[in-house]
């Protein structure tokens, strides 16, 4: 059993998606002690936003040769992506979605008949099967009784991402409004790391 888990806040330490992907990661480990955990930080090491030339190379036009780490890091993300049987992601709020490390990632995992493909009937999800879990970290409060609703684009933009490669029901953990307050932020936190320990084991 292979797990893969990515984190995208520019926190650090500091960060309450860290903190709370962290507790997911040991959840599951407890649980599987042979648990195959890769980690990437898309904030130590980031990936390039796509350009025209690696878009172009996508469709077969030649590589220059300085593309070449770019193309050999996008072929590492998908692989891992690939491999994992479970996907683990710290995912912040930044400006009312995610964060553009993060966008990055995903930019290099939804790739033409590696995830999806289009048939007749319009698109097909391949990455079927997969267990997603993500850590949403949130300063203010975004649910849909809220007047802030329609300025939601992290959870529902997660969503459809992952549905669209055919995984329809990733799992959420949220905390919520860690910015208004020292005991707002508490409880956010306090509520989600219980809800990692919470977790069911597979």
């Amino acid at each position: 059993m292979k797990l893969l888990h990515i984190d995208s806040s520019v926190l650090g330490p500091h960060s309450v998606s860290r903190q709370v992907s962290s507790a997911i990661v040991d959840r599951l480990r407890q649980a599987t002690p042979s648990l195959d955990i890769v980690y990437r930080d898309l904030t130590q090491t980031p990936l390039a936003h796509l350009s025209g030339s690696h878009l172009a190379a996508a469709q077969g036009a030649p590589a220059p040769t300085e593309l070449g780490p770019d193309l050999a890091a996008s072929a590492a993300v998908l692989n891992e992506f690939l491999d994992a049987d479970i996907v683990v992601i710290g995912a912040p709020m930044y400006n009312f979605t995610i964060p553009s490390q993060l966008k990055a990632w995903i930019d290099r995992i939804l790739v033409p008949e590696k995830t999806f493909k289009y048939g007749e009937n319009g698109p097909q999800g391949l990455a079927g099967g997969k267990r997603v879990i993500l850590a949403i970290s949130r300063g203010g409060y975004y649910g849909a009784e809220t007047p802030y609703a329609a300025g939601e684009h992290l959870e529902t933009y997660l969503r459809w991402v992952f549905g669209f490669i055919g995984i329809s029901n990733p799992e959420f953990i949220f905390a919520d409004g860690i910015q208004v307050g020292p005991d707002h932020r508490e409880k956010a936190l306090a509520g989600a790391l219980q809800a990692a320990t919470s977790l069911r084991a597979a």
